[in-house]
């Protein structure tokens, strides 16, 4: 039962790890592109934007994980 415990800690805390580690990287990601990134998905529904920035999400995402695993 206390293995069950940590390993149960052990994966919060690397949740975590890795979701404040997307949130820096997707704010650098904001600062170093020129405009609004949210006011060119949303506002001017630009489709090609938000495929790439989704894209880039799932990419850092999946260096993240491969980094904590």
């Amino acid at each position: 039962m206390d293995n069950l415990l940590t390993n149960l800690i052990a994966a919060a805390v690397f949740a975590l790890l890795g979701i404040a580690l997307f949130g820096l990287a997707f704010y650098l990601i904001e600062k170093m592109t020129p405009g609004v990134l949210w006011k060119e998905i949303m506002e001017d529904q630009n489709t090609a934007l938000g495929v790439l920035v989704g894209l880039m999400a799932v990419g850092i995402s999946i260096i993240i994980a491969a980094a904590i695993h």
